[in-house]
């Protein structure tokens, strides 16, 4: 076996084993291996310039991610309560949004001034220096469980594992004179006759998914809670499918050919004008294989990499030509033959069977190399598409230090990839890993095709069924309660009447949740942009904004639900749905591009914010002279969400009773003035059919005067 590394990639540490210290010593080594590693991956890189234009439009360049996994150790870690102090809280700002292309992922160059490579190295140097001091002195207990605060630590290594994989994408897609081959970095040489497939009958069985809070290894929110499913018999093919084989589709016409392309396919086909995957080459009547470094002579029997739509593309041809319902596989399907094929795990100390973890080469290798039963490539080599949209086991939840992990991808536009990659490692290696992607995206990606007479099933992912957001869409958006009336709405016609006079240019929404104070405040305001910390919160404002409409479910009792549709024009804000955008943010450290704001709305917000005195120091900075703010809260103070040293107001000060209107007008006294009276706004948020939270918010208007 060529092997590119003498040593094996650490594998995910265990998390529940007996030893402390060993435990501590294996986290920090994984740690340092993986933020090597990462920065190692840029090394390919053979100009400033490549960090600066981006491979593609729809991400950000390549300095942006750099930055970014070193910045999400740092405000995850502050989440935690395992630092207590920002690097730089410009940097941490700038680089912390841009996994995917969501409408709040700020793509605009021209607000960024992006910092150069060598500050964003000596940036890294220092988050380095601080997770290592972090490890190396924090209490541990075991076992590490995803309440405890070092299932963060962990969180932020698996996370900068995942962007080595999406970089490495990225690079293969920057300019071909702007990287450079690199020893770390060797991809595969062995390239031959690519075989014939054919199909391998796979027996019906049934298929059990879902992780255990109990396992002691690292997950993601989507892997746990269960499902099991009947998996009727169907037919597989051997291997995956090969440049060779694919290369008929492309004979045949297939990119010119409507008829294999379904709606959506289509439109990807004509703007991108695809006329072949997009890492093949054509000099002449020679082919070319795009690597992440180099291009080189088409190594046929490699398996294609293409995105969803060409796949499946590929597989309505396929099944035109051969007369079989051929199709890709479902997510069971391909934990079937997962199970039937008798892979295992990755070894922790021997390299995988399998080209994978980067135990053998930065490449796909032929599809010939790595047997797994009667089958080939069960896992690795290359990502396998599947027909299954990615959706939530029974039992899901999010986790409070990552709530926007995976619940922006229940929009029945992400497909589940399985089986990983040549560079997938960690979790990303793991029968468990639930990874997705949108369908007209390229990873390290291709595809085996199934024949079955049964279509494939899409679970049903559009109604909004996670507790704490749906039970936010009815606050925002649903019925009124025991007369009370629609909490934001009322807090945008005491803000509306306060500007009575005043530029009612720009608005910000601060703490937005689901959005629609935004959507209200946009009825007068030219401009308004809704900030929450949660993406998993504004996706659904921006579903809103996109579509005019959003359906979720609320609990009556138990298991039973009823379900809800709400739409903008029944609202009467289908008029303003052009006025308003989200974005993802920190209220304690917010981009620089938000500034200028006549009117800053911040409802039921301070006190669950980290640093609430950080923010109320700084907001005056954001608003305009005479600009009003709005500060809405019912001062619930919880030391799970903000030290109780860090309180604004809720306890004795030099023996009396010091309120959180005491603190604010401490506080904001130097540049605001109060301009009313405070007074109680009530509120009721809607928990099951017959269990409401009732609660009096307080509102203090405030205009800078400094």
């Amino acid at each position: 076996m060529d092997l590119a590394h003498t040593s094996l990639f650490p594998r995910t540490p265990l998390l529940n084993g007996s030893g402390v210290e060993a435990t501590r010593s294996a986290i920090r080594d994984y740690f340092h291996a993986t933020f090597t590693r990462y920065e190692q991956l840029f090394e390919t890189l053979a100009c400033d310039a490549a960090y600066f234009e981006k491979p593609i439009s729809l991400r950000h360049p390549l300095i942006f991610y750099f930055g970014h996994t070193a910045t999400f150790f740092i405000n995850k870690l502050l989440q935690a309560g395992l630092v207590t102090e920002r690097i730089n809280p410009q940097f941490e700002s700038m680089f912390a949004v841009g996994v995917d292309e969501m409408s709040w992922d700020d793509l605009n160059d021209k607000h960024y001034p992006w910092p150069s490579v060598a500050e964003v190295q000596a940036y890294r140097d220092q988050v380095r220096a601080a997770v290592d001091a972090v490890i190396a002195r924090a209490p541990l207990s075991l076992p590490i469980d995803w309440q405890h605060p070092w299932w963060t630590i962990v969180m932020g290594i698996e996370h900068e594992r995942i962007h080595l994989e999406t970089s490495s994408v990225l690079i293969r897609q920057q300019r071909l004179e702007w990287v450079q081959p690199h020893p770390a970095w060797a991809p595969c040489k062995l390239t031959g006759e690519a075989p014939r497939n054919e199909l391998v009958s796979i027996s019906a069985g049934t298929v059990r998914l879902g992780k255990s809070r109990a396992d002691g290894i690292y997950g993601w929110d989507n892997e746990y809670g269960e499902h099991v499913a009947e998996v009727a018999e169907f037919q597989a093919g051997r291997y995956l499918v090969s440049n060779r084989e694919f290369l008929e589709f492309v004979e045949a016409n297939g990119y010119c050919t409507d008829a294999w392309w379904d709606e959506e396919g289509c439109g990807w086909r004509q703007f991108s004008r695809a006329q072949q995957p997009t890492f093949w080459h054509r000099v002449g009547a020679t082919w070319q294989l795009r690597l992440m470094t180099e291009l080189v002579a088409m190594p046929w029997d490699w398996p294609v990499e293409v995105n969803y739509h060409e796949a499946k593309a590929f597989c309505n041809w396929k099944a035109a030509q051969s007369g079989q319902a051929v199709r890709l596989p479902t997510e069971d399907e391909w934990y079937r033959l997962y199970d039937v094929s008798g892979v295992a795990e990755v070894p922790a100390n021997s390299p995988a069977p399998a080209n994978l973890h980067l135990d053998h080469w930065v490449s796909a290798c032929p599809v010939t190399q790595f047997a797994h039963g009667e089958l080939y490539d069960v896992v690795g080599n290359v990502w396998q598409w599947t027909e299954t949209p990615i959706y939530p086991f029974a039992g899901f939840e999010v986790h409070p230090m990552y709530d926007d992990f995976t619940t922006p991808t229940f929009d029945g536009r992400h497909n589940l990839i399985k089986g990983g990659s040549f560079i997938a490692c960690g979790n990303e290696s793991r029968r468990d890993a639930r990874y997705a992607f949108r369908r007209h995206f390229f990873q390290h990606a291709g595809f085996r095709y199934v024949v079955s007479d049964i279509p494939a099933t899409v679970p049903n992912v559009y109604y909004e069924s996670d507790k704490q957001l749906s039970e936010y869409a009815e606050f925002h958006y649903g019925d009124e309660y025991y007369g009370v009336a629609n909490f934001p709405r009322t807090l945008t016609q005491i803000a509306i009447a306060v500007m009575a006079g005043k530029p009612m240019r720009k608005a910000l929404d601060l703490g937005c949740a689901t959005g629609r104070a935004t959507f209200e405040l946009a009825r007068q305001f030219d401009e308004v942009t809704g900030v929450d910390f949660s993406a998993r919160f504004i996706n659904l404002g921006v579903q809103l904004a996109q579509t005019g409409s959003i359906r979720y479910t609320l609990v009556d009792e138990g298991e039973l639900v009823s379900y809800k549709t709400r739409d903008l024009t029944t609202m009467g804000l289908a008029a303003v749905r052009d006025k308003v955008q989200f974005m993802q943010g920190d209220a304690c450290n917010l981009k620089p591009i938000l500034t200028g704001f006549d009117l800053i709305l911040a409802a039921n917000l301070i006190d669950r914010l980290y640093d609430p005195a950080q923010f109320l120091a700084n907001v005056h900075e954001r608003l305009n002279l005479g600009g009003i703010l709005l500060i809405a809260s019912p001062y619930t103070w919880l030391e799970e969400h903000t030290r109780r040293q860090d309180w604004v107001g809720g306890y004795k000060k030099d023996g009396e009773n010091f309120t959180t209107l005491d603190g604010l007008k401490a506080m904001l006294g130097e540049n605001f003035r109060l301009v009313a009276a405070p007074q109680d706004v009530p509120f009721v948020i809607r928990e099951t059919r017959r269990k409401f939270q009732h609660t009096l918010s307080e509102v203090t208007l405030w205009e800078r005067i400094k």
